[in-house]
Formats: C-alpha cells, structure tokens, sequence
C-alpha cells in the first residue's frame, strides 16, 4: 500500500475534530441540526486552514442518513460511499485548471440532473478567483436560480478578486490562521500516534514555519519523520532550510556592531550550506519583529511564537536595540524583499547587510535617524579636535563670507563703498571653537549634529553663518517649529557666551569686471562663440 501523506492521513472527518476554526464549524454544525443549511457558501482565508476540509466535511453531512448534531455519523451508507470516494453527487472542481466560460456552462448543462444516491448535489469549487470573467457571469446565473437539491461550496485564498455579485449570493466565512498552540497540540498528537518523538521547542519551531496553516505544519512533520524518528529544532531547521536561531542572533549583533566583515562571512557560510537567501530574509524580518514586539508590548502575552529559551534570548538582545534601529532595520529589509525577486539573490542579501552595517551610504531620513541612534547609544563617537590642538591660532579667511537666503532673521544689506565707504561690513573670521559646539549639540540634538557633521561658521557682527556641505541642513532647521535652530543657538551661547543670531554662509563669487567690454568678451569666451 502506497504511503499516505500526514495532512490526508490526519484530515479531519467531522466538524467536531477540525482545530481553530470553532466560529465556523459551531454555525454549520447548527445549520445542519436545524434544516437551515443555504444554496452557496463562501470559505475564504489563507492556505491550510481548513477551507476545503470543512468543504468536505459539509458535503458529506447535508448528505448523511443520521446526522449526529450536525456531525456526520459516518457510518450510514451515504457516508461509506463519501469516505470511499464513490459518491458521484459530490463533485469537486479546480478552478485554476477548469476556469474557461465553457466549463461553467458545462456544469449548468448537468446541474439541472436529480442526486444518483444522495440528497443533494454538492460542487466543491476550489480556488474560485481563478475563473474568467465569462465563468463568473455564467456562474452568477446558476446561484441567482439553482435548482433545489443543489449545493454549491466556493473555496478561496483571494476574496478580494470575487466580484460583488458573487460575493452577495453566499453564505461567507472568513478562516482564521490557527494558534500556534493549538497546532503544537495537534502535532504532539500524531506525533505519538506515529512513533515519533518531538520534542516541545521543535514542535513550536515547526508550527512558526506553517504560519498559521495546518496541512502545511503535518507537511513539515512528514518530512522531519523521513529524517528522523527523534524531531528536535536541529532536524527543522535543516529539513526547512532555516538559518537557525543562533545564526540568527548572532547575524543581527553583528550587524548591531557595525562588523561588516564578519556579517558577509556569515552570509557566506549560509549560502554555501545550501540556506536560501530569500528564506534567511524572511527570517531576519521575522526576528526583528519579534524584536519591536518585545520593545513596544510591554504588559499581557506577546504575539510571538517561540520557545522559552528562545524568548529569553530575543528579550537580551532587545535590551542592546533602540526602537528607532529596528524600524530602520525592518524598513531595509523589506525593501530588500521585492529586489530579491528580480535579481541575484546572494548579492541583494550582501548588499542589504552592507547598508544595514554602514548606514552612512544612504543619505535617507532613515538612515539618518539610525545614525542618530547609533549617536545616542555611544556605538559611534562624535569627531573632536583636541583642546591642544583648537587653542593654536588659524590663519584667518582671506575671502569675505557671504550671506544667502537667511533662515529665520532677515540680515540687513550689506553696505556697499558707493552707498558708504565708512560702512563696509566687519568680519571676526571662522569659529575656532566649533567642534566643540558640535560635541555639545550631539549630546543634546544629535540629528542637526550629523547633519552638520565636516560643517564650519563664521561670526559677521552678531550674525553665527554656517557653512554646511549636506544639503538637508536648510530644510532641517526650518522644521519643528524652530527646534533645530534653537539648540544651535543655545550651544552656540554655552560655548561662546554670546547669542548669535543664524544664517547660511557660502564663499564669494569671483568679482566682476568693471570693463563691460572685457565683461562680454570673457562672457563670449565662456560660451565658445568665436
């Protein structure tokens, strides 16, 4: 006799054994008792929740010739012929390959034909979405009038592609993804009907990588069995190609400490063990939602599957982690997600370590922001001049600075020698103390210090002008209302015990020739007309 899979040999026969889905097993199970059962249903929701078990079960029981509260008894002839496969009035249709208008008005044509030996005529249509538009419009004229001993049974995993009027003509149930807990339970059960040993962590390991479905949990269990009678996390990880939770921790610390190098030598060790890149990704994102998980939820259970020994290791590691780093971190490696379908793999996932590792390749807002954290938390240490070295006197500017497009505070025009030649403006020079401004200002405002991160300013009068090559500087300190420019200012007076006003400094042009003649002649030139 040929082997029988785990999720078949294991499929639920009643509605009493199907496990999760108890808002909706209860309603049949009373609709059925009761004579109320209706011409259409609808099951939706993600694979392996049940939809066509329940789908089954249903066309068994409006069947059954001794209904037990709803349950088929399974024993009755009708049932025998059910669980058999000779019932011909069961009928079980594959949109995906059966979706063309013609095979709609097929079943139309054969609808109309009384039950061989049942009550009623069931059809099963799984994956409904599948079918064309024409098969929608030949199947909406079969459920606005259908003969009365037919029963139609719509499964689907994309609701959303059913049109309305569909949708309106049935009895819709939404399956739910099953606890996490309840599939450990149902896994330690067959477990031991079938000899095998699974240890608990294992069990939790395996019901994380079905996320949420059934059949693909017995999947998983089927094939860790062909490896070994004794299932530990050990056997999971390497029957579903999983990183493992060590690599894992030990992949984001690397990460966390900005050590490119031994990130990529990870990286490399899991793909020459056969880890598939996208499956590690996925994976990565799942650990460090975890993460958030444990830095936001901080009262009641966390939604988070794993084992204790495993939860005790995540809550370590999220204690390193400011919250602002993990968004960051999700932010990347979701986008990494829809580049890894189009391009290599091995290289896209490098690429995102290296990004994740070296925030300052981007010039993002979220970038920045992680920079910010890594500021704040001390893993990267704000460049200072020594006082030795800022006591020595600098050679002053030779250039005049210029002030452009004021901040906040209108500067007056600068008097010119024709409108006052007592008037001409006096500069101080550079600020010789500005790493040390700098310094207080990633203390107390760590996102305008990086912003003005190889900066310099000058004083003109009572005037602080800043010369800053990142071109996010001006729009920055226009923002919250002020808050940037307020902590320059204040630093500024804390270091120079005197409050400047602001503006932005760029060096002078090149002045312009008093002879027009020479003017246009080097304008010409400049142009290449000869």
């Amino acid at each position: 006799m040929a082997y029988q899979a785990l999720y078949r040999k294991y499929r639920p026969q009643t509605f009493s054994d199907v496990i999760g889905q108890e808002h909706i097993t209860s309603v049949l199970k009373n609709e059925l008792r009761d004579g109320t059962t209706v011409h259409a249903y609808l099951f939706t929701g993600t694979r392996g929740t049940g939809k066509t078990t329940c789908a089954k079960i249903l066309a068994n029981a409006v069947n059954c010739l001794n209904n037990n509260e709803g349950d088929p008894c399974l024993e009755c002839d009708s049932c025998k012929l059910f669980l058999n496969g000779e019932n011909t009035d069961i009928v079980e249709i594959d949109a995906a390959s059966n979706n063309g208008v013609d095979n709609i008005r097929e079943l139309r044509e054969i609808i109309s034909f009384t039950p061989v030996q049942s009550k009623y005529r069931v059809y099963i249509i799984d994956e409904v979405h599948m079918l064309s538009i024409g098969a929608f419009n030949a199947l909406l004229k079969t459920l606005e009038e259908p003969p009365e001993h037919a029963i139609f049974i719509l499964a689907t995993t994309e609701v959303h592609k059913l049109p309305a009027t569909i949708l309106s003509r049935c009895q819709r149930f939404d399956f739910r993804r099953i606890d996490s807990q309840k599939i450990c339970e149902r896994l330690q059960y067959i477990a031991k009907l079938e000899g095998l040993t699974l240890t608990d962590d294992a069990a939790t390991l395996i019901a994380s990588a079905a996320d949420g479905g059934m059949r693909d949990a017995l999947s998983i269990l089927d094939l860790c069995a062909s490896s070994s009678k004794n299932i530990d996390e050990t056997i999971v990880e390497n029957v579903c190609a999983m990183a493992g939770n060590d690599y894992l921790l030990e992949l984001c610390d690397a990460i966390k400490e900005m050590n490119t190098d031994k990130a990529l030598l990870m990286i490399d060790k899991l793909h020459n063990s056969s880890v598939d890149m996208s499956r590690l990704l996925g994976e990565m994102i799942s650990h460090y939602r975890d993460l958030m998980v444990i830095k936001t939820v901080r009262s009641g259970k966390r939604p988070i599957v794993c084992s204790a020994t495993r939860m005790a290791a995540l809550e370590k590691q999220a204690e390193r982690f400011d919250i602002k780093e993990i968004i960051y971190t999700l932010n990347v490696l979701q986008s990494a997600t829809a580049l890894m379908k189009t391009g290599d793999r091995r290289c896209e996932m490098e690429m995102t370590v290296v990004k994740l590792c070296n925030p300052e390749l981007s010039t993002d807002i979220a970038s920045l922001e992680r920079r910010i954290s890594l500021l704040e938390s001390g893993a990267v240490k704000a460049k200072a001049v020594p006082a030795a070295k800022r006591a020595e006197p600098e050679p002053a500017e030779e250039t005049t600075p210029v002030v452009e497009d004021m901040v906040e505070d209108e500067i007056p025009p600068m008097p010119t020698d024709a409108d006052n030649p007592e008037a001409a403006p006096v500069f101080e020079g550079e600020v010789k103390r500005w790493n040390e401004i700098l310094a207080l200002l990633t203390r107390n405002c760590p996102l305008i210090a990086a912003v003005l991160n190889d900066s310099k300013a000058y004083i003109k009068g009572d005037y602080l002008l800043i010369d800053a090559p990142n071109s996010q500087f001006k729009s920055l300190i226009r923002q919250e209302g002020g808050r940037y420019k307020q902590s320059i200012r204040e630093a500024a007076e804390q270091v120079l015990g005197v409050t400047y006003k602001l503006g932005p400094y760029t060096k002078p042009q090149e002045p312009q020739e008093s002879d027009p003649l020479t003017a246009l002649a080097n304008k010409l030139k400049n142009l290449e007309i000869n």
